[in-house]
């Protein structure tokens, strides 16, 4: 074909969707492999977002169609506020608060369940670097997280950030065979709730 040739058009039809970007597949990895391989690496991917008043009916489908069981919690990017999961949208804290406000599940906001940035666990990103997958299956055992964070320290270009997430849903993936962890308290607070 020439280049000066056009190419043939048409219109798009009214059912017509648009293409949702899939992440590479995964590179298998053991236990001995270096842990950045199965890290989220947030400069690479496009952290998936929320605000704190998203009613959790639509955070649960922003989760669905960005195929992830985690999001951060923003009012104004790039600083956050914390993060929601899946479970913290269906789980026992939505119901707790149903029942002790007398209200409906509709009319609670991600702000009502999300984990603030202060109860959030996290690891610097250079002990990543020197780390393997195994140790971070046993840190999220040990804290009995399914998510953890990843922190790079401030540089001369940019400020401290979240550089990256560590999922037991990945590393599952990733690995080929489930990663056991059982969730804990880790605050005065969650036990407190828990006995509640």
């Amino acid at each position: 074909m020439s280049p000066t040739t056009a190419l043939p058009t048409f219109r798009i039809q009214a059912d017509t969707a648009v293409a949702a970007a899939l992440p590479p597949p995964a590179a298998a990895v053991t236990l001995d492999s270096p842990a950045r391989e199965v890290m989220t690496d947030l400069t690479r991917v496009r952290a998936a977002t929320t605000t704190p008043g998203t009613s959790l009916d639509l955070a649960e489908l922003q989760m669905i169609h960005q195929g992830v069981r985690m999001l951060f919690v923003a009012s104004e990017l790039p600083a956050i506020q914390g993060l929601v999961t899946s479970t913290d949208l269906r789980g026992d804290k939505a119901m707790r608060l149903v029942h002790e406000r007398g209200a409906r599940r509709d009319e609670l906001s991600v702000a009502d369940v999300m984990t603030p940035l202060a109860e959030l666990d996290a690891i610097d990103f250079e002990a990543l670097l020197h780390a393997s997958v195994g140790n971070l299956v046993t840190t999220l055992r040990r804290l009995g997280r399914r998510h953890l964070l990843v922190v790079q320290a401030p540089t001369a270009t940019t400020p401290r950030r979240v550089r990256g997430v560590v999922s037991s849903t990945q590393i599952e993936r990733q690995l080929g065979q489930r990663v056991e962890v059982d969730e804990i308290a880790s605050s005065f607070a969650e036990i407190e709730r828990a006995l509640i």
